[in-house]
This record gives structure tokens, C-alpha cells and sequence, in this order.
């Protein structure tokens, strides 16, 4: 699925994961990351939270997303395959090499 200016699900979870990644101790509360990130409050809102399950952000007692420092240094692959997405985007995802 693509949203109107043509990015995936997987691509937004990429940008997401290295804009944490960048910024150590970035905190971003849904509304900051939706203007960020130019989304739509239900597409935000599902994002972050599967960031959240798959343990890659959580949220603060005041509600903002923060990275999970403990956890992975790299979004987790269940993320990927969560998203829903195209499955030419798939394909192609699975044929690059893995680093292992």
C-alpha cells in the first residue's frame, strides 16, 4: 500500500527507524511525528505503534515515542513483513543479501 505522494509502509518505517537512529534521544509525541512526517493521524498512529511492538520504540510516561535503547541498533525484520506492502516490494526486499 502507498500512500498519495507515492512512499510504502516500508519505506515510512525505514525513514522512521533512521531518523531514531540519527538522533539519540529523540522524542517525538504522535502529533510531532505526524507533522515530521507528513502523515495522516491512522497511518502515524499505526506505525509507531508497531514500532512499539516490535520493541524498536516505546512510549514515555507523558507519551512520546522514544527508541528503545536495549533493543535492536536495527529495526527489527518483523517490521518489514508487518507492514502491509506490494508484493513487488517484498520481492525485492527479500533479494537483497543479508549482512549475516
Amino acid at each position: 500500500m502507498r500512500d498519495d505522494i507515492g512512499v510504502s509502509r516500508e519505506e515510512m518505517l525505514r525513514r522512521i527507524c533512521g531518523e531514531y537512529l540519527e538522533m539519540p534521544g529523540l522524542r517525538l509525541k504522535r502529533e510531532q511525528a505526524q507533522r515530521l512526517w507528513a502523515l495522516d493521524d491512522v497511518t502515524c498512529q499505526e506505525l509507531l505503534e508497531l514500532l512499539v511492538e516490535s520493541r524498536f520504540l516505546y512510549r514515555t510516561s507523558n507519551g512520546a515515542y522514544a527508541r528503545l535503547t536495549e533493543g535492536a541498533l536495527h529495526p527489527p525484520s518483523q517490521i518489514v513483513k508487518a507492514a502491509p506492502e506490494s508484493g513487488a516490494s517484498r520481492t525485492e526486499a527479500s533479494r537483497k543479501p543479508s549482512a549475516a
